[in-house]
């Protein structure tokens, strides 16, 4: 997978866009076209479930929202391709007007992808207009691109998704990355005390990550790595899937009506072993990688099974900010596919797979969306879901940080979801 060169991934993945704004948005419109490298507009056009979407649909989305919000309000002279973009490529926003379904995204084999890439061209150039003087849209420009950075990640998530459902199953990707063995796992405690949580520094966050506030976590443990496959295994074998007493109510209700007996991708093979679907093809299961797209209802249940409990998103961003920034993942590595903790010490806390905890996603003290259509960013979804932490291998590094705050409903298990296992002091 060719991403961009060293010193352009480093720009797009560490300086925080708004520093130099042009750089930076070429950077990340590059980054999101690169991700389309070895794919046909067929592989584009497809839409295998509700909750994902064609990654042609993600490409003008991305440019829809700098049209929307950046260029028609504040260029006079900007002219939208087509009126229609408005509302097919409109996400959520209700202030903005209506939307075309989520789930008949893959129907709209109109624009084509050749008229789409167009389309981000056209708003590319008026865009790079609009830069060279950017008035007082800097900050709605960074979040601009923020969002398209999200957008990187869920076409991943959706490419290995619609993937999945083709018998043939496809190839998104050559070179899987080698195997190495875990290390032992163990766990690290953190004594009780008064914490500040949210994001502190001058540096871009999104409005869900603050206000800044101040918590207090008791003691507790944390292990010092992800969950494995072969731990994971050991559930599945023991029985885990028919074992009621481990799972909350509404995930027993989950798995029996969907009849789920392992993780998204895993398969069982003809002689009783797993197989694991990646974006490198379909696999051998890899005992020592973490496990990998689990629900939180999952999750939870296997932190029963093994004695423990899943943390809350507050004693994870301790950890978080008292252990040493260690990035080994994350999108610009190049490396799609979780890999295994090969020292000892905390680790995988960043940059492998986003790790359930058991905090319900809520706003802070003090949190107030933004005024306008922006403000439906993230604080109209604070109900019903989980927070999950860390970021995944699918994640750019600029969103890999102690505060950030992603979030799913509990059943949802194709973003690149894993476990860290959490426990009382004793």
């Amino acid at each position: 997978m060719t991403l961009l060169p060293a010193s352009t991934a480093a720009d797009s993945g560490r300086s925080p866009p708004g520093t130099h704004l042009s750089r930076d948005y070429r950077n990340v419109r590059r980054l999101t076209e690169a991700l389309l490298e070895g794919l046909s507009a067929e592989d584009c056009m497809v839409q295998a479930g509700p909750d994902v979407s064609p990654l042609k649909w993600h490409l003008a989305h991305t440019s829809w929202f700098f049209e929307t919000f950046v260029l028609e309000p504040h260029a006079s002279d900007y002219r939208t391709p087509s009126g229609a973009y408005r509302e097919l490529f409109n996400s959520y926003y209700e202030a903005v007007g209506p939307q075309h379904p989520r789930c008949e995204r893959g129907v709209l084999s109109r624009p084509t992808l050749e008229e789409v890439l167009a389309y981000r061209r056209h708003v590319d150039r008026a865009m790079s207009q609009f830069l060279e003087h950017p008035r007082q849209m800097r900050a709605l420009i960074e979040l601009g691109l923020h969002h398209e950075q999200q957008h990187q990640e869920l076409m991943l998530m959706d490419l290995k998704f619609n993937f999945s459902r083709n018998p043939l199953r496809p190839a998104a990707r050559l070179g899987f990355p080698p195997r190495a063995p875990s290390v032992p796992l163990g766990f690290e405690r953190f004594e009780a005390g008064l914490h500040w949580i949210g994001h502190e520094s001058d540096g871009f966050c999104f409005d869900n990550e603050r206000p800044v506030h101040r918590r207090f976590v008791e003691a507790f443990e944390l292990a010092t790595r992800l969950t494995t496959n072969s731990e994971y295994l050991e559930f599945i074998r023991a029985g885990g899937y028919s074992t009621p007493s481990l799972w909350l109510s509404d995930g027993w209700a989950w798995v029996r009506e969907h009849t789920i007996e392992a993780p998204l991708y895993y398969r069982r093979a003809s002689d009783g072993s797993f197989v694991e679907f990646t974006l490198y093809g379909e696999r051998p299961l890899d005992p020592d990688a973490p496990v990998c797209h689990v629900s939180g209802y999952e999750a939870e249940a296997f932190a029963r099974f093994a004695g423990a409990r899943l943390p809350t998103e507050f004693e994870w961003e301790l950890a978080a900010k008292c252990a040493r920034p260690q990035v080994a993942g994350g999108l610009e590595s190049g490396v799609l596919h979780p890999r295994a903790a090969s020292e000892s010490g905390t680790r995988q806390l960043f940059g492998e797979v986003w790790q359930w905890t058991r905090s319900a996603y809520e706003p802070y003290p003090g949190f107030a969306p933004a005024a306008g259509a922006v403000g439906e960013y993230n604080g109209k979804f604070m109900c019903g879901q989980w927070v999950l932490r860390g970021g995944s291998v699918a994640s750019p590094r600029a969103h890999v940080r102690p505060t950030y705050r992603n979030f799913f409903y509990p059943h949802q298990r194709w973003p690149f979801t894993g476990l860290r296992l959490a426990r009382e002091v004793r």
